[in-house]
């Protein structure tokens, strides 16, 4: 069964909290345009091992490649399922080269040699220019009696899995589907720049049939070389 609740989550960021190893979660308070309140939560550390994310930013992303993110309405836009328009796939949309996403620690000493560094300098940049942030994932809430532990709003409210969701073998493999990876968009307009940030699992194929599931397991399947 596909990740539930599957869509698209568009507003500013307006705070954010780096993760820990009690909350391997990088996380970011968003606000839509009804200033309904929305926490993204990131992953930084896999469960499964090896415990680095692999990631990749463009900093020159194609908006073309998703063609109606500028006219959405700002809040959380569910996706049916197999909607390339607005979806993202790792595998089946090609939005990015493949070998050139890196495994990283989840918070190391020194500057800009983790994903904490490397996400807030995307989301700080995107506070200070309030720039529109677009976050795919699967949406949770709203909790209406449960006020968000992390930034404290009522109702809870958020987007998870953002990242890629489908090669999962084991316990995760009924998360796999297609079109419904996660990821994060961030437009620019004062430099008509768009970032594109996204995150994988080194325990996930990229080896997939039509329904996201593995065709080869991760050890014959090689990301930098069977994707595109």
């Amino acid at each position: 069964m596909p990740v539930e609740n599957y869509g698209v989550l568009k507003g500013k960021a307006i705070k954010s909290k780096p993760g820990s190893d009690d909350s391997p979660h990088y996380q970011v308070l968003v606000q839509d345009g009804t200033e309904t309140l929305y926490r993204l939560a990131i992953n930084i550390k896999s469960q499964a091992h090896p415990s680095e994310v692999l990631y990749f930013v463009s900093e020159d992303f194609n908006s073309e490649d998703i063609t109606k993110l500028p006219k959405l309405e700002e809040g959380f836009t569910p996706i049916s399922k197999n909607n390339p328009d607005i979806a993202l796939d790792y595998v089946k949309g090609k939005l990015f080269d493949a070998s050139k996403m890196i495994p990283l620690p989840a918070d190391e000493k020194g500057p800009d040699n983790d994903l904490n560094d490397k996400i807030q300098h995307y989301i700080k940049r995107a506070i200070d220019e309030k720039a529109d942030l677009y976050a795919f994932g699967a949406r949770w809430g709203p909790e209406q009696d449960k006020k968000d532990k992390y930034f404290g709003f009522l109702p809870g409210n958020g987007i998870h899995d953002i990242h890629m969701n489908q090669g999962n073998e084991g316990q995760w493999k009924n998360d796999n589907g297609s079109w419904q990876d996660g990821g994060i968009l961030i437009y620019f307009d004062k430099k008509d720049q768009w970032i594109g940030i996204f995150l994988a699992f080194q325990s996930q194929s990229w080896c997939t049939d039509e329904n996201g599931n593995a065709t080869k397991p991760v050890g014959e399947c090689d990301h930098k070389h069977d994707v595109n």
